[in-house]
């Protein structure tokens, strides 16, 4: 059965949120018919039995994805897109800060406008400080290294079409980055600004640690700008080494200049050394994700799929 819209919302320990949140999406007026699709990913407080209960009581079509363990909020929604039905797909957050009503636009925006993605752009973000620095960061960065207009914000708000999911869902590798698949896919996106609320319960999920791997996700999974960074930066440090020899040389041959000492040797050494180790980083980085999805890593393991009377 074909819907116009399904709601994808991937959990982790929401068992205080989601509640209220399924409860609004509910209530929803959606011509053509919506669904809920809700994706535990690898929660271990007591959000896996409070969408049981909902199951039970659901008002709307409610597929309920078990992860079997904890694999990152893209992950979680890939397996989202992969159960959804609806012509379009709108992904918000398990805490409530994404309004449903708010995301009925994004969908009425899509198809009025023949638009593959919509993204929300809030106008008063109620994120800690440090998540929106965060969140300012990776839009720098993807204004580098992905393909789209500079400047235009990405969030994890969205509405893709079916044939965007369909598309990105293809994607196996053990690091998605669902903004950067989307972008290889089409280039019809557009945005609306929409509201942000505050938290309804809890604590961002998010810490410097996941935040780091989804930077890492888009810097390395999608461009090889940091190799050619890399390759310039070594450049450079040849070229100033050898901009130095040439001085100490001069200054050698002529008797000038202060003495040479073990201090000035080492000073450069730890310099010369901590630049090769930081290329061999990044160049380890992308072998090991290779590695990684050659040797097919799992990107997500379902542990199980339950559907409510009216799905």
């Amino acid at each position: 059965m074909s819907l116009a819209l399904s709601f994808v919302i991937p959990l982790y320990y929401s068992a205080d949120t989601i509640v209220s949140l399924v409860k609004q999406i509910e209530a929803l007026t959606v011509e053509g018919g919506h669904e809920l699709v809700l994706v535990n990913d690898g929660s271990r407080d007591g959000t896996a039995g409070v969408c049981r209960e909902l199951l039970r009581e659901a008002r709307i079509p409610i597929i309920f994805v078990n992860h079997a363990r904890n694999y990152g909020e893209h992950n979680a929604v890939l397996s989202g897109y992969r159960h959804a039905r609806g012509a379009y797909i709108v992904n918000l957050d398990d805490d409530g800060q994404n309004p449903p009503t708010e995301a009925v636009r994004l969908w009425q925006h899509a198809k009025q406008e023949r638009l593959d993605v919509v993204y929300g752009h809030y106008t008063d973000k109620k994120h800690s400080l440090w998540r929106n620095l965060g969140s300012w960061f990776t839009n720098r960065m993807t204004d580098w290294v992905l393909d789209k207009p500079k400047g235009f914000y990405l969030s994890s708000f969205r509405c893709v079409s079916a044939f965007v999911a369909r598309e990105v869902a293809q994607h196996e590798g053990p690091y998605p980055y669902i903004d950067g698949l989307i972008l290889q896919v089409t280039q019809e996106v557009g945005a609306i600004e929409v509201r942000h609320d505050e938290r309804a319960a809890g604590q961002s999920g998010y810490n410097l640690r996941r935040l780091v791997r989804l930077w890492a996700s888009t810097f390395v999974n999608f461009s090889v700008m940091p190799l050619r960074l890399a390759t310039l930066l070594g450049l450079i440090m040849a070229l100033g080494g050898l901009a130095g020899l040439a001085v100490v040389f001069y200054l050698r041959l002529t008797d000038q200049g202060p003495d040479y000492g073990w201090g000035t040797l080492m000073g450069a050494l730890l310099v010369f050394s901590g630049t090769q180790l930081v290329m061999l980083g990044l160049i380890g980085e992308y072998l090991g994700r290779m590695f990684l999805t050659v040797n097919r890593r799992p990107q997500s393991t379902v542990r199980s799929v339950e559907r409510s009377g009216a799905a």
